[in-house]
């Protein structure tokens, strides 16, 4: 599954969609909007572009790590502290591919796809650099 949504999603959830017979190995992670100093930031996405890089960057993560299961969910719009922005979950048979996918996958989310945040704080609102731009 790939998504990008406004809508908060289950972790927990997913990851037990995560599990079968086939995968010896899931391994997640799972950002957060962290507390240090804002109070709230705003994520924004083409989201048309950002659903379609995502899936491809899937499809590179299954050819190079020879993983069998990626779900990647990325959320857009006002979010607090504490809030859930970005879950990856990825099945294989063995862990050691399943964390170099994760990593990978998250990695390459920062490099390339266009999702773009602003934090703001009592003091005013700044656009977070990315490795991206």
């Amino acid at each position: 599954m790939i998504r990008v949504t406004r809508d908060e999603f289950d972790a927990s959830a997913l990851l037990e969609e995560a599990r079968s017979g086939e995968e010896g190995a899931v391994v997640s992670f799972l950002g957060i909007v962290r507390n240090d100093g804002i109070d709230r930031m705003e994520v924004e996405a083409f989201e048309e572009v950002a659903e379609q890089e995502l899936s491809r960057i899937r499809e590179e993560a299954i050819a190079k790590f020879g993983v069998t299961r990626v779900d990647i969910i990325h959320r857009v719009g006002s979010l607090s502290v504490g809030d859930r922005i970005v879950l990856i979950v990825v099945g294989a048979s063995h862990r050691k591919a399943a964390f170099l996918g994760c990593e990978y996958i998250i990695d390459r989310i920062k490099e390339s796809v266009p999702i773009w945040k602003k934090e703001y704080t009592a003091g005013g609102s700044r656009w977070v650099p990315g490795e991206h731009e």
